[in-house]
């Protein structure tokens, strides 16, 4: 995408991780900064900082998605202050480890709305002004767990199946709209996502991760190059083919093995 330097993006989620990074990342194109997420003094500092090191226009939205008022109350508040958004990057999102009976529903049904409902919403109340002028894009964070089912971790990793075919189907119906969809998949990050998910002494916490800000740079890079699907990390794009050829069955009993202690 060209003429980063007058695009505004909109990232979710911006308070720390990928998100964090990914402001970064935009913040050096010189694009406009919207930076979403609950903890506003988090986001205060994100936004002085890429302005004081990168010279960056960035400005702070508090903004809880697990309510359901919120994609609606974003979009009109950045309508009011007459702000466009060119680029949506839905980053926001978070686990929870367990077994499904076992875990309270409620957590269950806020990760949905933040994973799944949150993101789509967000998309289709900005989606369309970019086609209407034909410039922009959505760069959508899911995950490898996105590839298999997830025993351990069952809700999760159907959020991010959601979210990976959901973003495919984009890309393909914004063919020609000279508008782009990604969506970055990242395999185990360094991230407060474990102590989030409660997964702090699960195995997958114990395998080599990547950094947030390696992982950031290859999404933007990939979104930068139009890339539907974009997969950081070798390891993470073998075990993707290997789950492909072998039996479903062999792959539910590994995935579980890997979100248990």
């Amino acid at each position: 995408m060209s003429g980063a330097h007058n695009e505004t993006v909109l990232i979710t989620g911006a308070s720390s991780g990928i998100g964090l990074e990914l402001a970064k990342c935009f913040a050096t194109d010189g694009s406009r900064l919207v930076l979403a997420a609950r903890n506003t003094d988090a986001l205060q500092s994100l936004a002085n900082e890429l302005r004081r090191a990168r010279n960056a226009e960035a400005s702070v939205l508090t903004a809880d998605l697990s309510l359901p008022q919120t994609p609606e109350r974003i979009f009109r508040e950045l309508q009011d202050r007459r702000i466009t958004v060119d680029v949506l990057v839905n980053n926001a999102g978070f686990g929870d480890c367990g077994m499904f009976a076992g875990l309270l529903l409620q957590r269950q049904l806020e990760m949905l709305q933040v994973n799944i409902t949150a993101l789509i919403q967000l998309t289709g109340l900005f989606l369309p002004g970019m086609v209407q002028r034909r410039r922009g894009g959505i760069l959508n964070v899911a995950s490898v767990a996105g590839f298999v089912p997830g025993p351990g971790m069952a809700v999760y990793y159907a959020t991010k199946a959601c979210v990976l075919s959901f973003t495919e189907a984009l890309a393909e119906e914004l063919a020609g709209a000279n508008v782009t969809a990604t969506v970055l998949c990242p395999g185990p990050t360094t991230t407060n996502f474990g102590r989030v998910a409660h997964a702090d002494k699960a195995r997958m916490t114990r395998l080599a991760r990547m950094s947030a800000e390696a992982v950031a740079i290859y999404g933007h890079r990939a979104f930068r190059k139009r890339i539907v699907v974009a997969v950081p990390g070798l390891k993470n794009r073998l075990l993707i083919c290997l789950a492909r050829f072998a039996p479903r069955s062999w792959v539910r009993k590994i995935a579980g093995k890997f979100n248990g202690n």
